[in-house]
């Protein structure tokens, strides 16, 4: 298998998680999106959408993050990153889109250089827009985690959620947002890095990483 992704990227690292839970071997692509590399024709022939991440499967070329994980869980599915009931497996999912459907896009670099570049926002503006859709976002997982509180997102093994849920958290930090008021999301996270899949595929610590 072959990833093609970015450090930075909180979608690929999602990807990268389900690897390592997994226990997958892969080779490691970078595609180095603030150089714009995306854009090269060379990857153009690769990911028609010029997106990160894209995992190669032998003839199969897998794009968006989350579907890549389920694909991920369907064809290795030990351990299972989705509960055994339907149910659960909704809770789950539910989860994860609330963070990679209402906060993620927003906040994306495409939307970050949009603001900036063709809109002319400060870079202070910039940057309460990114702390202002983290910090409500993250209130919307806030209060499922605390209505049904266990270790990760859902029960005592990470799941879909818990990898979406870090990669997430790393952005939140690295702008600076605030996370006091959701204490039930920084326990997960913090239980989640205890992992080695989780804190062995940390942005830092990506062959490409500044």
């Amino acid at each position: 298998m072959e990833l093609f992704n970015y450090f930075r990227s909180s979608a690929s690292y999602r990807v990268r998680i389900a690897l390592a839970l997994k226990g997958l071997d892969y080779t490691y692509r970078s595609v180095h999106l603030a150089r714009n590399e995306q854009f090269k024709e060379s990857y153009a022939a690769v990911s028609a959408s010029r997106l990160v991440p894209l995992l190669r499967d032998g003839e199969h070329s897998l794009t968006q993050s989350l579907a890549i994980v389920e694909y991920l869980d369907e064809t290795h599915p030990q351990p299972p990153l989705l509960p055994a009931d339907a149910a659960g497996r909704a809770r789950v999912r539910a989860l994860a889109l609330d963070i990679a459907c209402e906060i993620h896009p927003l906040n994306n670099l495409r939307v970050l250089r949009y603001l900036v570049r063709d809109l002319k926002v400060s870079e202070d503006d910039k940057n309460r827009w990114y702390r202002h859709w983290v910090e409500t976002g993250l209130e919307v997982v806030e209060r499922q985690l605390a209505a049904r509180p266990s270790t990760f997102c859902h029960g005592e093994t990470p799941t879909l959620a818990d990898i979406t849920l870090v990669p997430q958290i790393f952005n939140a930090k690295r702008f600076e947002c605030r996370l006091d008021h959701v204490p039930n999301v920084v326990r997960v996270f913090e239980a989640c890095m205890k992992l080695d899949a989780f804190e062995a595929t940390r942005p830092e610590k990506c062959p490409d990483a500044e």
